[in-house]
């Protein structure tokens, strides 16, 4: 199954929080802190694998979590750093966060490998905070939360040359004669239901990508049809072939099935309508010339070349005109010169993502008369540092100014004297 899409979950390792603890040994009453910090949580890495083409693998397995660190340990023991987590993912895949939309990565070009969230860092043991004045701690610093997100990936082949054309024209036909693809060819409508790709090798040696692209019908760029599921795929190309039935032998008028085609480019994708085109006219071989009707060659010509779109009758049957079209394109890839598409990034969620701001509540309770705070890293923090100490005060006074819950006590009116309640803990707030 080809799958071109895909949702999954990933989190970083949480940090391994930092020890709190003293030496004892023999003849050593009064030993100093050894509490060793914590580890590093494990990162989330993408890498390019050029094994794979689709991201079926990604939508059977949609959980990817790296691994947490270890706390410390007594006698200064760090604790063992996370192992990463690798999620290989084919090449041209666009990475993106779920509810904005916005582009984290475009594993595309040079980008092969790319960690999208990092583990939390390990908190310091209590051996840190020793000072002249403070020689026993009985605090370490607690390791930095996980990150987590939700993420859509989202394939674009990488091709120089993008197949476009109404079902039934011969895209697959074209494909298979002129690169070493094998597509599946029948006389149906949808025949094609993924993206094939293939290499034109040229005589010169300067070949290109090529990528025909299932076929499209009115109404693609608003979900009519299958076609609409891959015009992704033509984002990247810089020049398209138009194929078209010139024989019109299911009855269908090929100059209105050119306009009708590039109308759904131009809604999908304003910039893809722009794009160098090239008609190619096939099944010149199923053409019946008639007494009195124009030739269906010169009606297409009369009506694009003046636009400045060059057209080229073929058959992709017989090869007839296959040559000059391809030469003709690559001439016009030459002229480009540009770099296939890479999508810049424009979420990065090692700073779009607040590590450790974990929602918090700041109220004030009339019945009691007190300002309480809750919250689960105040809890948290509560419970690593020593309050009784002159040093743990002032650490802990600094996590909350930090953090904002200063601020919102003061836009809530508070004043000196005032009892804060946190967790059954009561302080009588003073300004410093």
């Amino acid at each position: 199954m080809f799958a071109d899409r895909a949702k999954i979950y990933i989190r970083s390792g949480k940090g391994g929080d930092g020890h709190v603890s003293f030496r004892r040994e023999k003849f050593v009453p009064n030993g100093g802190p050894d509490g060793g910090d914590g580890g590093n949580g494990g990162s989330v890495i993408f890498e390019v694998d050029e094994g794979l083409n689709t991201l079926t693998d990604l939508r059977h397995i949609r959980k990817y979590c790296a691994e947490d660190g270890e706390n410390g340990g007594k006698r200064n023991c760090h604790g063992k750093n996370g192992n990463d987590i690798i999620v290989k993912v084919p090449q041209g895949t666009v990475i993106r966060e779920f509810e904005s939309g916005k582009i984290i990565a475009d594993m595309s070009g040079d980008n092969r490998r790319q960690t999208i969230i990092s583990g939390g860092r390990g908190g310091n043991g209590n051996q840190h905070y020793a000072t002249s004045t403070m020689q026993a701690p009985k605090y370490a610093q607690p390791g930095q939360p996980a990150k987590e997100l939700t993420l859509s990936l989202e394939l674009k082949v990488i091709a120089d040359v993008g197949l476009v054309g109404f079902p039934n024209v011969g895209k697959s036909t074209l494909l298979s004669r002129v690169t070493n693809a094998r597509p599946k060819i029948a006389n149906y409508h949808f025949t094609t239901l993924n993206p094939n790709l293939g290499v034109v090798d040229m005589e010169d040696g300067n070949g290109f990508v090529i990528a025909d692209i299932p076929g499209l019908i009115e109404g693609a760029s608003e979900g009519v049809g299958l076609g609409h599921e891959f015009l992704r795929h033509i984002e990247r190309t810089k020049v398209l072939i138009h194929l078209v039935d010139a024989a019109s032998t299911e009855g269908r008028d090929p100059v209105r099935d050119i306009y009708a085609i590039n109308n759904e480019l131009a809604v999908y994708n304003a910039d893809i309508a722009k794009r160098p085109q090239v008609i190619a006219a096939n099944k010149i071989d199923a053409i019946v010339d008639e007494e009195g009707r124009i030739n269906p060659i010169e009606k297409i010509r009369q009506e694009f070349e003046p636009q400045g779109i060059k057209v080229f009758p073929i058959s992709a049957v017989a090869g007839t005109g296959v040559r000059e079209l391809l030469f003709y394109v690559r001439k016009l890839l030459e002229e480009i010169n540009e770099p296939p598409t890479v999508f810049e990034p424009q979420f990065n969620p090692d700073t779009d993502i607040v590590v450790g701001n974990e929602p918090y509540t700041v109220e004030y309770d009339s019945k009691k008369d007190e300002y309480v705070v809750e919250g689960p890293r105040i809890e948290k923090m509560l419970g690593y540092t020593n309050l009784d100490s002159e040093k743990g005060f002032k650490f802990f006074q600094g996590f909350l100014k930090d953090n904002g819950i200063l601020d919102r006590l003061e836009e809530l009116g508070i004043e000196e004297g005032a009892t804060v309640r946190m967790y059954g803990l009561s302080f009588s707030y003073y300004k410093e």
